[in-house]
Order: structure tokens, then sequence, then C-alpha cells
């Protein structure tokens, strides 16, 4: 730091220098039932929970089939020119006249299957979450022990309907000091470094320029911090000025649909994007409320196992 630095003024050693956005490892408390969390980012700790055993309901109570009669379906040469023509145009290099001129000797309809297998799933996650502490209520500890996770009752959405939610977890929340400003409200500003103002950068700091009065910063060879607007600190970013967090475990619950479809015997010319255009007739329709949930519980386990072996 030479001499010109010190012209520029001193900051206020009791406004601290911006801390971590997220809390540090090891900054918040274990709430029973949660103890997977280490703190940090919510996007680096977000631990899944597999469905307890009681959790599975039995198949034989939520099975349902149906085979429903599949009618044949028929065209007419009307329909079948049309399209026909529609796929001419689509081509700039055919002509639409052969087209117009054919005639149809026989339609024959062909029958496509195509398989698909709708895994409707249910996980749940939970991260650490906080929010400025203005004096509202506080469901902490003292109110008794947080549900596990999957004790928590939820809305269930229309199956098959993708949705994602998130609960606060009851008497998991508790106030500590922001961890960003450290209960102050305010952090140093890193533009200026808590002095409210920056030395030129057009005459870099002399004051003049040429041997005349720099017009930049009318010759004090400094300018007021724009970053701060020369408070030399601004409002904490993360507690908003209240000093103080509202830290809760807030538990997201996704469903979600995967499909996955097979075509056997498909038509090489006909493309797969086609079929997704086209409803079709359901031909066998089976579900099993077991097999949604022994797929999620599968994937638990395909995880752990992927992490017991790293």
């Amino acid at each position: 730091m030479d001499e010109r630095d010190d012209d520029l003024g001193s900051f206020d050693p009791n406004i601290p220098e911006e801390g971590p956005s997220a809390p540090p490892p090891g900054w918040l408390e274990d709430i029973h039932g949660y103890q997977g969390h280490k703190g940090g980012s919510p996007e680096d700790d977000n631990p899944l929970y597999p469905p307890p055993p009681a959790y599975n309901p039995q198949p034989e109570l939520n099975r349902s089939t149906s085979v429903p009669s599949v009618r044949v379906p028929s065209v007419s040469e009307d329909v079948a020119r049309e399209a026909l023509l529609k796929f001419v145009e689509s081509k700039w290099k055919y002509s639409s006249k052969p087209a117009r001129n054919l005639r149809f000797k026989d339609l024959k309809p062909v029958t496509v299957y195509r398989y698909r297998l709708e895994t409707y799933t249910e996980t749940r996650a939970s991260a650490w979450q906080f929010e400025s502490y203005n004096g509202q209520p506080v469901d902490g500890p003292q109110y008794g022990m947080s549900p596990p996770p999957w004790d928590i009752p939820v809305s269930l959405p229309q199956i098959y309907t993708d949705k994602v939610e998130k609960i606060r977890v009851p008497h998991s929340s508790f106030v500590k000091v922001c961890h960003k400003c450290h209960g102050c409200g305010r952090t140093r500003c890193t533009g200026c470094f808590g002095r409210g103002q920056k030395r030129c950068t057009f005459c870099n700091g002399h004051g003049r320029t040429r041997n005349k009065r720099c017009t930049s910063c009318h010759g004090r060879g400094r300018k007021r911090c724009l970053s701060c607007r020369g408070d030399g600190y601004k409002t904490c970013t993360v507690c908003h000025g209240a000093q103080n967090l509202l830290h809760f475990i807030q538990l997201t619950v996704t469903w979600k649909n995967n499909i996955s479809d097979f075509i056997p015997d498909r038509q090489p010319d006909f493309p797969d994007k086609k079929f997704e255009k086209v409803s079709g007739d359901p031909f066998f329709i089976d579900e099993n409320v077991l097999k949604i949930i022994y797929v999620l519980a599968q994937i638990q386990m395909d995880k752990w196992g992927q992490k017991m072996f790293q």
C-alpha cells in the first residue's frame, strides 16, 4: 500500500468482510432423522430417502388389468391420396402429378403395436434452507421431534402427472446469526475495500494529466465508489439487514412419470416421432402399485451401491 492509498481513507473495522453465501460445514445443528446433511450449499447437500418397508402396498389389492376390444382401422382412397399429396409437397424435388393420377388397387391396414411402460415414481429429498429472521414464529425442536421424511403428509397429485412440492419439515427450525455478515447486517464493500472512494483510473490518483487538472476526478485523484455509493459498505445480501437467519430443513417431494416406449417390428421408413403424434387404441393395460415403489427403492439401492464401491 502506498501513500496514495492512505489518501482514500480508512475502512470501519466494525464492518466485516463478506463471508460465504452458504453456511459452512458444521455451522448448523443436527436434526434427529436428518443427520445425513453436511451443511454448505443446498445443491451439494440433498440426500434422498428410500421409503420404509411398511410403506409398500400389497399388489393384490391394487391390481388393475383390462383388455379392451381393438378396432381394425380403415382408410378410404380420398384419405390415402390426401396423405400422399402432403408427403409429396414436403419434398421439393417430387412432382405431385403421379400422386394425383395414381389408381389404388388395394389398401391393406397394418397394425403396429407399441409397448409403453409408465413408471410413476415419488422421491423425497431434503436440504437446509434459510430466510431472514424478522420475528416470525420459530417451529423448533422444543415443540417435538421432527417426523421422518416419509411420515410427512402431502397431497397426492393426479396420477401420472409430474409435480414438485416443497414442504418445511416440522420442528426443524432455529435462529442463528447470519454467517455472511456475522450479525452486523452489512458487509464491507469489495469494490473500494470499505473506504467509499476509489483511485481515479484516468489520472492514476495524481489529479492531473498532461499538466492539466483531471476532468474525471476534478483534480482530487479519487472518485466515489459507485458500487456502494460512497458508503463503504453494503446491506448483507443473505439476511438483507436482519442480522439473523431462520434455518429450517425443506423436504422436496417429486412426482415424475417416467415413460419408456418400445416398438417391435417397426417399419424402417416410419420415424419414431410419428408414433408420438398417434394416440391409437389401448390393447392391454396392466397397473400395479407395488411396481412403482419397487422401482423407486431399486434406484435408491443402486445409488448406494455405487457410493460403497467408489
